[in-house]
């Protein structure tokens, strides 16, 4: 599945921070430009595993219903 974000850069001093717009938590640093996507890239799969897995534990022996949902913004 691929899913498009809005990836925020700013430059503070000698570093990168970079945060996702859509998605709190989702947020990192690095010494270069092209670092910091990276980390962000893989701070955004680490943060929708976690939401996953703890929704998972939440709904352990709960009777729902799942499905997939579009939205067009």
């Amino acid at each position: 599945m691929e899913t498009m974000f809005t990836a925020i850069f700013q430059k503070v001093g000698d570093w990168y921070v970079g945060y996702v717009e859509e998605l709190p938590g989702a947020n990192t640093q690095g010494r270069t430009l092209e670092e910091t996507r990276e980390n962000l890239r893989e701070a955004i799969e680490l943060v929708l595993l976690s939401n996953r897995e703890l929704i998972e534990r939440e709904l352990a022996g709960r009777e729902v219903i799942r499905e997939s949902i579009k939205v067009h913004i």
